[in-house]
């Protein structure tokens, strides 16, 4: 392409733009109340490994990547509840805390939530020059007003990334990966059949993903602990199962749409979710509580005992947030299918039996509650000829065995002498609802709460109401009692837990409004559980 078009496309100012000479390019902490885990990149090449002080302990960078520019810091043996003081070679200091130990007395523990921030921002809407997701600096922006409320640890539910290389098609446009910027950008294609990282595939994934989260995170949750869980896009494809068309017996050929079936991750993908985990944010840490054995854990490849798939968010009596990314390891066998593995579901089973914590709460990277018909879900609506959202027809390749674990998890959940929570992102809008039916089962005496945390980067054409043409709506089958339909805005929620209840306040933005505003968002909708059972 002719700098023209790149100029065209917008990208001519990424690639003239000269890095700084030193310094970091972005870092993202993740903590226990034993431990840090910390992923940085840096504007150029290091030479020689970086050296990371934590107060007066020492530790050493471990390359991740081929150049020199990717590092993680491993540092163990920390004391529970105490605030460090950190600093990379030449950098500015910072401080960052380990959280209370499991047994500890907790009063208040703040928690931002969020999904969807990736997303190129060169990337444009087909066939026009404008934005197809919200800007770099827009996202920022929601995130510097969140930060402000001075939460204690992040999560963000699934897609960071938004590259689909083969699959798209089924939402009525090419996949993002496909498209003459996404070329351009990476000036190359991806070789399925090598490795990601030591390969020409590491600088296309680097061209592809640094601008959506490197760039994007920087060092503003350099002082607070994250978690990262991984979702569809975040394998590098839209979940998607599409019939192959028959041919017309009046025609030779039939129709070029894609056919094909999307997950479980091939190879391929696993490896660039992998590679994209490994460079920019930080695995689980292990958990007294969680199996190492779990799928996706204590990998040689990676830090000692962390886990890829599965985590815990536990803050000491408080609160144990359970973590599971419901992709990777989802399998297609009818009515034994599952989403997560059956030693995977028994571990969260039990934790909400057995875990000692006030509040146990379940996050995992598929809504409950609503669907939007997408195929990967645990529901089976899917949209109808005449546009209603529901099970008229079957949905192609669903798998009923998904719902079965839908159901299986919702009765634990219920079952808690807790408030029975779901926290859940995808569906790129924020709600709230209380589940008090579930097909046959009365859940009326401890409705299971699901909560929608909202998106960060979700651009004009990106809401199901438009790619998919249906609003998320209830799943057929349950009894969702809304105290707010899900909507269609970007946003973050921010949940305090205290030993008897738990207060939202949810935030809410859209693209077109004036970014200006951002920084003074205040809650548009708030509510408290309080424990009944």
């Amino acid at each position: 392409m002719t700098r023209r078009d790149l100029l065209a496309l917008g990208l001519a100012s990424q690639i003239d733009a000269a890095p700084p000479a030193t310094g970091l390019r972005h870092l993202l902490p993740a903590a226990t109340h034993e431990r840090f885990l910390i992923k940085a990149s840096f504007h150029q090449p290091v030479r020689r490994a970086p050296e990371l002080r934590v107060d007066n302990r020492k530790a050493a960078g471990i390359r991740t990547d081929t150049s020199g520019q990717f590092w993680q810091f491993d540092v163990p043996g920390l004391k529970p509840a105490t605030e460090y003081k950190l600093r990379i070679d030449g950098e500015d200091p910072w401080t960052l805390k380990t959280l209370p130990p499991p047994g500890a007395t907790v009063d208040r523990f703040r928690l931002l939530i969020y999904t969807c921030a990736g997303g190129h921002d060169a990337m444009p809407i087909e066939g026009t020059n404008d934005p197809y997701w919200v800007s770099v600096d827009a996202r920022r922006r929601l995130f510097s007003r969140a930060l402000r409320e001075k939460p204690d640890a992040m999560i963000a539910i699934g897609d960071h990334v938004y590259f689909d290389l083969r699959f798209g098609r089924g939402t009525g446009r090419a996949p993002a990966g496909a498209q003459p910027w996404a070329r351009a950008l990476l000036g190359g294609e991806f070789n399925r059949d090598i490795p990601v990282i030591g390969t020409p595939n590491e600088g296309l994934l680097r061209r592809a993903v640094d601008r959506q989260i490197a760039d994007l995170y920087g060092t503003l949750f350099r002082s607070t602990p994250v978690h990262f869980i991984q979702d569809d896009h975040d394998y590098f494809e839209n979940d998607e199962a599409i019939l192959a068309p028959k041919a017309d017996s009046s025609q030779a050929t039939v129709s070029s749409t894609i056919a094909g079936i999307s997950f479980p991750p091939d190879d391929f993908m696993m490896r660039l979710a992998r590679a994209t985990q490994h460079l920019y944010f930080p695995e689980h840490l292990p958990n007294g509580d969680r199996p190492v054995g779990l799928p996706g854990a204590s990998a040689f490849d990676r830090a000692p005992g962390a886990s890829e798939c599965y985590g815990t968010l536990r803050v000491g009596n408080l609160a144990e947030l359970l973590l599971f990314d419901c992709r990777r390891f989802q399998t297609l066998r009818g009515p034994y299918a599952h989403l997560i593995p059956a030693n995977v579901e028994s571990w969260l089973t039990r934790r909400m039996r057995e875990s000692t914590a006030k509040h146990v709460v379940n996050v995992p990277s598929m809504p409950i509650g609503w669907s939007a018909g997408k195929w990967g879900e645990w529901y089976p609506d899917v949209l109808d000829g005449q546009g209603r959202l529901g099970v008229a027809r079957s949905k192609y390749f669903w798998q009923e065995g998904w719902r079965a674990q839908h159901d299986r998890l919702l009765r634990a959940c219920s079952d808690m002498s807790r408030i029975p929570l779901f926290l859940s992102g995808d569906l790129h809008a924020l709600g709230h609802g209380a589940i008090a039916q579930n097909g046959s089962m009365d859940l009326r005496r401890n409705p299971v709460h699901s909560v929608l945390t909202g998106p960060i980067s979700t651009g004009p054409k990106g809401w199901p109401s438009s790619a998919r043409g249906t609003p998320p709506l209830k799943a057929t089958g349950l009894d969702v009692r809304e105290t707010l339909a899900p909507l269609e805005h970007n946003g973050f929620t921010l949940i305090d837990f205290e030993p008897e209840k738990i207060a939202f306040r949810m935030y809410r933005w859209k693209m077109g409004q004036p970014e200006a505003a951002i920084d003074s968002l205040e809650p548009f909708h708030q509510f408290t559980l309080t424990r009944q059972v």
